[in-house]
């Protein structure tokens, strides 16, 4: 599964490019804050291993208005660090690699 290149963000994590993308529009349970926020990372130019990211906040673009803090790409960069120390690897080919940080996420009623 390769990130589609419109709408993703280049950043540099330890000398090492990656893309990474988040949604424009919520999916419809992210809309209603029933699931939160999820955003994708990986090698900027070596295609392999997809990182999927399940943060602990709605998405920022919620139809509810629920405060949300936005994904920043310090955010990212940390969590990139996290998922390369926990075994990630980003040029390996592989189904996408799933980091789950929802604990504490709280979804509408």
């Amino acid at each position: 599964m390769a990130l589609v290149r419109k709408g993703a963000r280049r950043i540099i994590v330890d000398g090492t490019a990656y893309r990474w993308r988040l949604r424009r529009r919520p999916t419809y349970c992210q809309g209603l804050a029933w699931s939160p926020c999820t955003f994708a990372v990986e090698h900027a130019d070596v295609p392999g291993t997809t990182l999927v990211v399940t943060t602990d906040q709605p998405h920022p673009s919620n139809w509810l208005g629920r405060e949300a803090k936005p994904v920043l790409p310090s955010d990212v960069s940390q969590i990139i660090q996290l998922a390369l120390r926990e075994g990630w690897t980003p040029t390996a080919p592989g189904s996408p690699i799933h980091l789950d940080l929802s604990a504490g996420f709280t979804p509408s009623p």
